[in-house]
Parts: structure tokens; C-alpha cells; sequence
């Protein structure tokens, strides 16, 4: 009898798994959520739409996308990390939710590492240094020479205490040894306004919104913070060029919940890649300032743990703390 009971179970197993690996292979057999912790309009939901899309087109399900934000995009992430690990629930995640608010706030809610599969990275947006135009330096040299030689007076915007720019702010004074007061605001464009308007000296902005101003003549470029100089201005040096191995970009890429089963997350991957060898994906990301960035499962997980030290450094020997 006990014989007879071991076979029908085992038979059962051997039924039950093809059933579940059929159920992966129909993936996705409904419409996927896709989370974006922040309002509309910015540059994560600009790129989140436009992958949406593609994925929709190419996976014969619509990518809905479900903006979450609030808390430094703590909202929009724990909803995420809380959510069935089915593939139903994916979110553009950036260096803000996976780095540098879980560097500021050991409570945010949720783990960066544990609560999540990482698919894929899939774009880049640099930070551009950029100054008032009355301020006395072209180039990031001629800039730390001045704040060298005159320390405390210089002053840098922010969107906020514990955003990524001023992070970047924070990262710039460590690396080069200089005293640059930082001026917290409610929002990058209210910095970049302060800034053009000459309320403040200097701020780290992304590609996206800086541009329009320093083709306006409205603030200057001093520098782009990215590895490489940027195909956008290929006349403004880098950072490095003066900092050598300064790099401050906002990263962006997609994530599913921790354990959402292998194959989902492979699928998910290849489309990615492949959106990204498509001539319109590379133009609407071009439109936004914004470069490829291309990473499978293993090599985004790695790259997420190495952010997160980085800015975790960088939250420790600037010695910043959350607001609240």
C-alpha cells in the first residue's frame, strides 16, 4: 500500500512539473505591471514607456505602467519587492532605489540585493557639472583650483538632501579635497533654476534637463561627469580628465521580485537586449540624452552590489543623513 501511495505521488510530481513549466513557457499570458517609482514625465518614465512599448509589441501583452512615487522612490520599490514573484510585476529601478536610498535609510523598506531578480540594464543618463556663468572657471582644473584657493565660498543646488546629484556634489568635494557649501532644493528644476539664475554657483544635473540651459547660454558646462566624454557635447571634458576616476551617472534598469522564476527573467533579458539593437530605441534614448547600457542578470547583479558599496561610501565619509 505504501509502495502503491509513493508511485501515485511521484506520478503526480512528474504531471505537475511539465504543468508548471508550461505555465512559464505561456508567460505572459496577461497584462504586466510595470512599476515606475516616480511622477510622470521624468526621465525614468520617459524610458520606462518607451521599453513598455516595445516589450508589449514584441511579448503580445501590454507593459501597464503603474507610477509609484514618493519617499525617494522608496514607495515604488517596496511595492515591487512585495509583489507575487510571477513576472507580473517588474519596475525601472535607478541608482536612487537600489543605491543611494538604501545607503541613506537601513529602513527604507526593502532590500536592494535580497527582495529582487535583477533582468537587465538598460540605460544611462550622465551628469553634467554646470555653472553659472559668472563663476571664473572653464574646466573642472580651473574649478577645484578655485575652490582651493577660495574655500566656502563657492556653493553647489541640489534637488534635495540625499538625491543623486547632491550625492555627486558630495563625491566631487571628497575626491578633490575642496570646501563647496551645498544648497539643498525641493526638485532638480528649481536647483537648475536657482542656479541660472545665479541664487547658486554649481550643480550636478542630468543630460536631459541641463542641455536645453547650456545651449541657451544660460549656465556653462564645466564638465560631464561620466566615464567618457559625452557624444551630446564631445568638447566638454570629463571630470575624470582632472579627478581621475570620478564617475557619476544615474543608471536605470528593470527588476522583478526576488524569485521570480528563472525563465520569466531570461525572457525578459533577451527582449531587452534585443530593444536595444532596435534603430528606434536607440533614437528615442538619443532624444533624451540618454546612452545603452547593456547587462544581462549576472553581470546587473554585480554591478548593483558595487553601486551599492560605492555610495554607501560615499553616505559614510560625507557623513549625510535622511531627511526625516
Amino acid at each position: 500500500m505504501l509502495g502503491r501511495r509513493r508511485l501515485l505521488l511521484a506520478a503526480g510530481a512528474a504531471l505537475a512539473a511539465p504543468s508548471l513549466g508550461n505555465a512559464q513557457s505561456a508567460w505572459p499570458n496577461k497584462p504586466v505591471r510595470f512599476v515606475v517609482p516616480f511622477p510622470p514625465g521624468g526621465a525614468a518614465d520617459l524610458l520606462a514607456r518607451s521599453l513598455g512599448q516595445r516589450l508589449g509589441d514584441k511579448l503580445g501583452q501590454n507593459f501597464v505602467i503603474d507610477n509609484r512615487p514618493g519617499a525617494g522612490t522608496a514607495i515604488g520599490t517596496a511595492a515591487t519587492a512585495q509583489s507575487p514573484a510571477d513576472g507580473y510585476t517588474v519596475m525601472i529601478g535607478t541608482v536612487s532605489s537600489h543605491a543611494i536610498n538604501p545607503a541613506l535609510n537601513p529602513k527604507v523598506g526593502y532590500d536592494p540585493i535580497a527582495d529582487f531578480s535583477p533582468v537587465a540594464a538598460f540605460a544611462t543618463l550622465p551628469f553634467f557639472l554646470v555653472a553659472h556663468p559668472s563663476v571664473a572657471a572653464r574646466s573642472p582644473a580651473e574649478l577645484v583650483a578655485l575652490a582651493k584657493r577660495e574655500p566656502g565660498k563657492l556653493n553647489y543646488a541640489s534637488a534635495g538632501n540625499g538625491t543623486s546629484n547632491h550625492l555627486a556634489g558630495e563625491m566631487f568635494k571628497l575626491s578633490t579635497g575642496t570646501d563647496i557649501a551645498h544648497i539643498p532644493y525641493r526638485g532638480s528644476a528649481p536647483a537648475l533654476a536657482a542656479v541660472v539664475a545665479g541664487e547658486c554657483q554649481l550643480m550636478f544635473d542630468l543630460s536631459i534637463t541641463a542641455m536645453p540651459q547650456i545651449q541657451a547660454g544660460a549656465v556653462r558646462a564645466i564638465a560631464v561627469a561620466s566615464a567618457a566624454r559625452s557624444p551630446l557635447m564631445p568638447n566638454v571634458a570629463t571630470v575624470a580628465e582632472a579627478v581621475p576616476g570620478f564617475e557619476a551617472s544615474a543608471w536605470f534598469g528593470i527588476f522583478a521580485p526576488a524569485r521570480t522564476p528563472e525563465p520569466i527573467v531570461a525572457r525578459l533579458a533577451a527582449e531587452i537586449e534585443a530593444a536595444l539593437g532596435d534603430p528606434a530605441i536607440a533614437a528615442r534614448l538619443a532624444q533624451q540624452g540618454a546612452e545603452p547600457m547593456r547587462m544581462g542578470p549576472a553581470a546587473f547583479s554585480t554591478f548593483v552590489r558595487a553601486e551599492l558599496a560605492r555610495w554607501s561610501g560615499v553616505v559614510r565619509d560625507a557623513k549625510i543623513q535622511a531627511d526625516g
